[in-house]
């Protein structure tokens, strides 16, 4: 058995993130994923809440989640801007999605909230420079971090939970 190794494990994160965005541009990227939301929702319909196993995300959990990393991602995004090599916490998905209780959400509420974090957060990288995409954060986990790469990482953050959410639905509804 090999002892964890976080710094391998955190590149192996940034790395599957950056695989699941691929060469997209991750401001088209994320643009579609409010779409996307609201079409998961309408699919979803009375299965929004289902768990397909317990201790696994509902539907509708997935998209709390999604609105937990881009509420997250603003701050980090104006931190990395406006303050030199600024701290960046890390926070535990779970204990946000259990504990801010987005079982029990307004699925409407959620998803505004996401398009209007989405919409400000795309209009702020729209207007950033070359140099200010290269400025960076220390991550309390993964060390430097760049606007630009932490920008590139929440499209790839986007698909792997869009993927998640669709799987928990076809796992809710039997046909997975």
């Amino acid at each position: 058995m090999t002892d964890p190794d976080p710094i391998r494990d955190a590149k192996a994160y940034q790395a599957s993130l950056l695989g699941a965005l691929g060469t997209d541009d991750p401001a088209v990227a994320q643009g579609t994923t409010p779409a996307i939301v609201r079409a998961l929702i309408a699919e979803a319909g009375t299965d929004l809440r289902t768990r397909p196993e317990p201790g696994e995300w509902s539907v509708l959990e997935c998209i709390g989640h999604l609105a937990d990393a881009e509420l997250v991602c603003a701050a980090r995004y104006r931190w990395i801007i406006a303050h030199d090599i600024p701290d960046i916490v890390g926070y535990d998905q779970a204990l946000w999605v259990a504990r801010l209780d987005h079982e029990s959400d307004d699925p409407e509420a959620l998803v505004t909230l996401f398009e209007t974090l989405r919409a400000a957060n795309l209009e702020l990288w729209g207007r950033t420079t070359e140099a200010q995409r290269a400025r960076y954060g220390l991550h309390r986990e993964r060390g430097e971090e760049s606007l630009d790469l932490t920008f590139r990482m929440l499209g790839g953050h986007d698909r792997v939970h869009l993927a998640q959410a669709r799987r928990t639905l076809s796992a809710v509804r039997g046909t997975a």
